[in-house]
């Protein structure tokens, strides 16, 4: 059996799309030590292979963090394979808060140094004295006070789209960024109650601890993340302290908590909340486009991607070469380009 997709995205695509059975988004992590990463990674891989699973999993030494789309009527056998390794007994696993099963076409699960990219020393700080976990409904109430400090430790295209209320949001483009620059935001308030959140969770547990190991004295974190709050608040039905929509790392993008649309097209400044990647694939740059803005531009974030994607190869050259030089990498180009001229972000000369 070939431990790795062999097959193209387009056919993969088309085949999810064609598919009849039922399917489940979950997600789920867990920090353990592990001896031999890779040995594990094959075993899963050919244990979810063979019930059809799709997803995104990361293996470190450090532990497990999967997205996952599961058929339903192999539900059962999913769990069955969970079993037969000690580490995952009693998992928590979330679930989507709105899904149609589409939100992966293939299987890739992949070891890497970290579960989480954080450029820090983990032998500098105890990772796993982490902030105290809280319930959905002990973060609603902590969140509706107005008396707390909460913050979001996820990316501002995360953010961007929904968050708490009064949070604060950092304009951060990687978890890498934000987890220093919260400490050295908040600097002042180590005496006050911190409460953290994230998507899942995840992040949270390596931010309390590095929160805690710099002076924090009372630092929070929400247990399961916005998806879990999200499935708890639903069945207390409460009005959600979240505003907007979650977002997710799979073919949806994101999911509303509210149905609010808090966010705005980078184009012309509308209404809205789709994210999309530009078309001109030298570039793939993640922005929020309108439908409308989607057909001017071609699916693309510039008038100058729209004139590369369409261009010859000497075109393409160009392009690269221009923004190389002139950003030096994705990261400062990603933020020029969301800075500039606040919406308008389309001039020929972007």
């Amino acid at each position: 059996m070939y431990l790795n997709n062999k097959i193209n995205n387009e056919e993969l695509k088309l085949s999810l799309y064609a598919e009849t059975v039922t399917r489940r988004t979950i997600s789920f992590y867990r920090y353990f030590l592990l001896d031999d990463p890779q040995l594990l990674r094959d075993q899963l891989y050919q244990d979810w292979r063979a019930l059809n699973c799709f997803g995104r999993i990361y293996i470190a030494r450090e532990g497990i963090n999967a997205q996952m789309s599961v058929p339903e009527e192999k539900f059962e056998a999913f769990f069955e394979t969970l079993k037969k390794y000690p580490i995952f007994h009693q998992i928590p696993i979330k679930y989507a808060i709105e899904d149609d099963g589409k939100s992966f076409y293939k299987l890739t699960i992949k070891v890497r140094p970290k579960l989480v990219a954080d450029g820090l020393n983990d032998d500098a700080f105890e990772v796993t004295n982490v902030g105290k976990h809280l319930s959905a409904f002990e973060f609603h109430e902590l969140v509706g006070s107005g008396e707390n400090i909460v913050v979001d430790m996820r990316n501002h295209y995360e953010s961007e789209i929904g968050h708490f209320k009064g949070a604060i949001c950092p304009e951060a483009d990687t978890f890498r960024e934000e987890i220093t620059m919260v400490s050295e935001m908040l600097a002042d308030k180590k005496d006050r109650k911190i409460l953290l959140y994230c998507t899942g969770g995840i992040r949270c547990e390596k931010a309390s601890a590095y929160l805690k190991h710099h002076g924090f004295k009372d630092v929070n974190q929400l247990h399961g993340g916005i998806l879990e709050y999200a499935r708890q608040i639903k069945q207390l039905n409460l009005e959600p302290n979240f505003i907007g929509k979650n977002f997710v790392f799979d073919e949806r993008m994101g999911e509303t908590v509210n149905g609010q649309v808090i966010a705005h097209c980078h184009q012309c400044g509308k209404p809205c909340d789709m994210h999309v990647n530009c078309a001109n694939n030298l570039c793939h740059l993640l922005f929020i486009q309108c439908a409308e803005c989607a057909g001017k531009y071609e699916n693309c974030c510039s008038l100058v991607c729209c004139d590369v994607k369409n261009g010859t190869d000497d075109d393409k050259q160009s392009f690269l070469l221009k923004t190389n030089r002139k950003f030096g990498n994705r990261q400062v180009y990603r933020k020029s380009f969301r800075l500039a001229n606040n919406f308008n972000l389309v001039s020929s000369d972007s």
